[in-house]
């Protein structure tokens, strides 16, 4: 490279001990999936608000979504929304989206918008639409299968708002009975991904509340089940990154959906709240991706990162590209941490100096490595710049309003 900046980062990080091209190499292969409903008019619980040039079905949706990957090179696959996505042909579905250069990613069942579902799905008290809820997984699996898709992300809304509503040790069991069902129904190749919530809509108790319970309900399952952490889902002060580190440790960890928050399930944009926290998740990451044990190392390296975020007044397909950048530039400043001189810092008992190994990297700005990577890659060196700078956001406005939603 003869940009100065770039010479000027290389030097640096030489000097720290920093293989740059073994970071390439690993900024390269990073994948972030983005979910279809990314792309559709979203809102509040007050307003769904409608753009104009919505994609109006699940084929537009995949079309912005290759505009997304084409300018970062960084999203292959869009993770799909049942019924939001619902198709006539799934396999003509799938070709669109390999005609595209992408794939269909998780497959996400949909057990909260039904009326049936009011007062829980698979842990409703009536049998009846137990069976119905447990009916949709199996349907979500089949889906799975047609698109080739092997992961299945699972998120209830299943919980009670008052004490005595409902028996939460019947539900807890419940839970487990429709998880066994769809577990079976798994091809040895799929994973199920347990996702878990501490609140909202449910305001009394949720059936799948913390990591705990998602992990509980893994660990039951069998090897093909895993915990799936949403990084809004939290209680404010919760430590992200040591629910991560822990469920790596225990290889449950199966997969990310990236968002960020204030206050609760904001699905604001990922890195825009706390990038530091992100940065820090990205850390743990990539410190058991060195651990001695291969389970490990290869729960690492199965690590789903999907984006999961409600765009309500940002433009849709600039929003997305600003959450991925997001991921990518926080992973990189990860990368560039010294697990050596954090470790010897730390084995010393030097408590700033550990910290300080671990912070300094964060500290670094980024930009001249990753537009160096974008460059070798024959990706636009400032992503964000070509997408506004081409016709198709201007293209797309002749779908009009009143597109696809949720």
């Amino acid at each position: 490279m003869s940009d100065k900046a770039y010479a000027l980062f290389e030097e640096q990080q030489q000097q720290r001990g920093i293989d740059l091209e073994q970071v390439k190499t690993k900024l390269k292969a990073l994948s972030i999936e983005t979910p279809s409903w990314g792309y559709g008019d979203s809102g509040t619980r007050f307003k769904v608000f409608q753009k104009t040039g919505v994609p109006r079905d699940p084929f537009e949706k995949l079309e912005d979504a290759a505009q997304v990957h084409a300018v970062t090179g960084l999203c292959p696959s869009v993770a799909i929304h049942i019924p939001w996505d619902k198709v006539d042909h799934y396999g003509k579905f799938r070709s669109h989206a390999e005609n595209l250069g992408l794939r269909i990613g998780a497959v996400n069942p949909n057990l909260f918008q039904d009326e049936d579902y009011m007062l829980g799905s698979v842990t409703n008290v009536d049998p009846a639409i137990r069976r119905k809820a447990t009916n949709h997984l199996l349907e979500c699996v089949d889906i799975a299968k047609e698109t080739g898709s092997t992961d299945l992300s699972l998120w209830f809304a299943d919980g009670t708002n008052y004490p005595g509503q409902g028996d939460i040790r019947k539900r807890k069991n419940w839970m487990l009975e429709a998880l066994g069902e769809m577990y079976k129904a798994l091809t040895p190749d799929m994973r199920m991904l347990i996702e878990y919530k501490a609140f909202e809509p449910a305001f009394y108790h949720t059936d799948i509340a913390d990591w705990g319970m998602a992990y509980h309900y893994a660990t039951k399952l069998g090897p093909q089940a895993q915990v799936l952490v949403d990084t809004g889902h939290h209680l404010p002060g919760a430590n992200v990154e040591h629910i991560v580190a822990f469920l790596m440790d225990e290889k449950r960890l199966g997969g990310f959906h990236f968002n960020s928050y204030k206050y609760a399930d904001d699905d604001l944009i990922v890195g825009s709240a706390n990038p530091y926290e992100l940065f820090l998740i990205f850390y743990q990451i990539l410190n058991a991706a060195q651990d001695v044990d291969a389970d490990i190392r290869h729960t690492v390296d199965k690590i789903a990162y999907m984006i999961d975020q409600s765009h309500n007044i940002e433009p849709k397909i600039p929003a997305m590209i600003r959450s991925v950048l997001n991921v990518q530039t926080q992973y990189a400043k990860a990368l560039l941490i010294n697990h050596a001189e954090v470790e010897a810092a730390a084995n010393r008992q030097d408590v700033l100096g550990a910290e300080d190994a671990v912070r300094q990297a964060f500290e670094f700005d980024v930009a001249p490595l990753l537009k160096a990577i974008r460059e070798e890659q024959g990706l636009p060196a400032d992503p964000m710049k070509a997408y506004l700078a081409s016709d198709y956001g201007k293209q797309i406005l002749q779908r009009g309003k009143g597109g696809a939603s949720w």
